[in-house]
């Protein structure tokens, strides 16, 4: 039994848990232990901000540099880098302090991407991909459904006991990771030079053609999703009068549903039965129909569309990691990180653009979300046809886009 904890797939897994735990613990203690320094609102917010900013930044570069020297060194860097910013954060006395531990937590947040990159590299083909895929999701759901039920007990104890724990956890995770983890990426380029610049890969990004609308997709994917949870709990609020605990119910069957989706489902049913290209539009339909029903005042119908939601939503994230893994080619690394960051980017511009909607009338974030949804499907529609028109009987990696 003990060596199933010590497989390389677990300790990758474990890692992507720990991440999540860490930020899930944070949500419901971090206002509380800043307050007690006499913190005002907008330094908490900036709190929350700086980690995002330097895992925007950081994400491309930490993916690109594994790339380069290896998925192992980078991951182990980054998994302890993590561990020492929550320790620094659990043990500070000032707010000066505290910052620079998010900034270290930031600019380490390789964790992800490169955790996504080393089940790549282990998986024999597409499907395995998206399975090992499904689970790195699965740790999400898990991590963000009992990460704040921990960080209030936790808290509910003392502040900082949340905060000494996940970076305990970290701590034995890099520990585990130095001790049994081997390298999966062999086929490096030992010409590729470091680059020092971390914009560069985001340049790259911005001027890779072939890869370049999936970046558009999946920023507009997060787009949708992101304004949507911004609103979520004002809207069950508004429209059927349901306080805090109905809508923490709801986010933890949603949570629950998802892990289960792709954990089970995804490499069970759902690419067993489809292909990815056509799994992931059908789902985008499906997302689509899950905003608009969710924008009705009739619980039923509300329902419905939340049941369409965590389906879809739970399944893209997966397929569309997919498609750009396999269309990344030596780049995986590089461009998981891409994806982190165009997903940071997204958490920071939905949210706000959905409470603005939201000030007009409190259904228009969720129709806002149906039509960037459907404007995904048509640029992934005509992505395809053009590549088509170019490489009509050729399979290759660009066909996995996008």
């Amino acid at each position: 039994m003990l060596k199933k904890f010590n497989t390389p797939k677990f300790i990758i897994l474990f890692t992507v848990f720990v991440d999540i735990l860490g930020f899930g613990i944070v949500i419901p203690v971090l206002p509380f232990y800043i307050k007690s320094f006499g913190a005002s609102d907008f330094t908490i917010t900036a709190l929350f901000s700086v980690f995002s900013l330097f895992s925007f930044i950081s994400a491309p570069f930490l993916g690109a540099l594994s790339d380069r020297i290896g998925r192992r060194p980078v991951l182990i860097v980054s998994i302890a880098s993590t561990a020492l910013g929550w320790l620094i954060f659990a043990s500070a006395k000032s707010l000066p302090l505290m910052f620079l531990a998010r900034i270290i937590d930031g600019a380490a947040a390789g964790n992800i991407p490169i955790a996504q990159s080393y089940l790549s590299d282990m998986s024999k083909d597409q499907k395995e991909r998206t399975a090992n895929l499904g689970l790195i999701g699965a740790m999400f759901g898990i991590g963000l459904t009992v990460g704040p039920m921990i960080g209030g007990f936790l808290g509910s104890i003392s502040h900082t006991l949340p905060f000494w724990v996940v970076g305990a956890m970290a701590a034995i995770n890099a520990l585990m990771a130095l001790w049994r983890l081997p390298e999966t990426h062999h086929e490096r380029d030992a010409s590729q030079k470091i680059e020092l610049n971390p914009l560069a890969p985001i340049d790259r990004a911005i001027k890779d053609r072939q890869l370049l609308p999936g970046y558009v997709s999946w920023f507009l994917f997060g787009l949708a999703v992101a304004g949507q949870q911004a609103v979520f709990a004002l809207f069950l609020n508004r429209a059927f009068g349901f306080g805090e605990f109905i809508s923490g119910l709801f986010l933890t069957g949603i949570g629950i549903t998802l892990s289960l989706n792709q954990a089970f489902l995804m490499r069970k049913f759902w690419i067993k039965k489809f292909k990815e290209p056509q799994l992931e539009l059908y789902m985008l339909l499906l997302l689509a129909a899950g905003f608009s029903l969710m924008s009705f005042e009739i619980l039923t119908v509300f329902v419905l569309g939340v049941v369409f939601f965590t389906l879809s939503h739970s399944v893209l994230r997966v397929v569309m990691t997919s498609q750009i893994a396999g269309a990344s080619g030596k780049r995986q690394g590089e461009a998981m990180g891409i994806m982190t960051s165009v997903m940071s980017l997204s958490m920071i511009i939905g949210p706000s653009l959905a409470g603005w909607l939201l000030t007009s009338n409190f259904c228009f974030p969720f129709l806002f979300s149906t039509a960037i949804v459907l404007l995904t499907v048509g640029l992934i529609v005509y992505n395809r046809k053009k590549l088509a028109a170019i490489k009509p009987d050729e399979e290759t990696p660009a066909n996995f886009a996008i």
